[in-house]
């Protein structure tokens, strides 16, 4: 056989595939990396409903994977291979259960960082330990490759859970890419999202205020007037921006995201507090440690 042929068909449901969003090029790394052995045909809710009411609808990421699961199901009765890339969630165990058997499953995803708030912190805090428990059983009865998008799951699992699963998914993303002059002081990706933006350092972005630097913000609009917002770009855009940029800022949540690779990819130093130092396994030399709470001069940053 001829190592570039195609071995047999494969169905794969895909609930993001955008280049401006973390989950579309998670599951582009995922078709890359494992599905491209098969003669692949991929199917969103977009290509089902096209551009209607009922697609704007299907959109919300917490609806349209039940319409991927009966998709999936069509296609199973037909004697083809099932891929599920994506959304994933580890909490979410009807997917785990109700998704045919032997489907290839996506990174699975999820978060173990919470901060106390008002919103949905009792339920991430409480209620999806809880969930992680009946998907985790629910996987130890498929006999697949299970694959974590991060590490941050691991102390979930049972030990005989983390044996057979791989973790860091996300590694696979890292791909160096040529240096080039670089005129962005601080490029930040901010997420207007309940949990995530708990940990985004607020107070520190005010402190770099006075050191006159060049900050340019991609994601959700960041309401701060000596910023400069890009809003949701595209993947090629994001690169293009980050090719110019010297420096980011990490998100405690989750320290090696997706826009971490892609900073790292284009040799962006990435600042984060000192508190973090033992969390970081990978990458360290990537990373700028520095103390939020006393912060005194911030102008080297203009000079590297």
């Amino acid at each position: 056989m001829l190592l570039n042929k195609k071995i047999n068909k494969c169905f794969a449901w895909a609930s993001d595939l955008s280049s401006n969003s973390g989950e579309g090029n998670l599951a582009r790394l995922f078709i890359k990396k494992k599905l491209c052995i098969y003669d692949l045909k991929i199917v969103t809710h977009k290509n089902i409903f096209g551009d209607s009411w009922v697609t704007h609808f299907l959109n919300y990421k917490y609806i349209s994977p039940f319409v991927g699961i009966i998709c999936c199901w069509f296609n199973f009765f037909k004697n083809t291979k099932i891929a599920y890339i994506n959304y994933l969630p580890l909490w979410n165990c009807f997917l785990f259960l109700l998704l045919p058997p032997g489907t290839i499953l996506g990174p699975i995803t999820g978060g173990a960082n919470y901060k106390k708030n008002k919103k949905g912190y009792f339920v991430r805090r409480y209620i999806f330990p809880k969930l992680y428990k009946i998907s985790e059983l629910f996987l130890s009865l498929r006999n697949i490759e299970i694959i974590f998008s991060t590490s941050l799951l691991k102390k979930y699992l049972l030990k005989k859970t983390i044996e057979n699963s791989k973790f860091n998914f996300i590694f696979n993303y890292y791909k160096l890419n040529i240096k080039y002059p670089k005129n962005i002081d601080i490029l930040i990706y901010y997420r207007n999202h309940s949990n995530k933006k708990k940990f985004f350092p607020y107070s520190l972005i005010q402190k770099i205020k006075n050191f006159q630097l060049k900050i340019c913000v991609v994601g959700d609009h960041l309401n701060i007037p000596f910023v400069r917002n890009y809003g949701r770009i595209d993947n090629i855009k994001l690169i293009n921006l980050l090719k110019k940029t010297k420096f980011s800022i990490s998100s405690d949540e989750n320290l090696y995201s997706l826009f971490f690779m892609e900073c790292i990819n284009n040799h962006v130093k990435v600042i984060t507090d000192y508190s973090n130092f033992k969390k970081i396994s990978h990458f360290k030399k990537n990373f700028v440690f520095i103390n939020y709470k006393k912060i005194q001069n911030l102008n080297w940053l203009k000079k590297t």
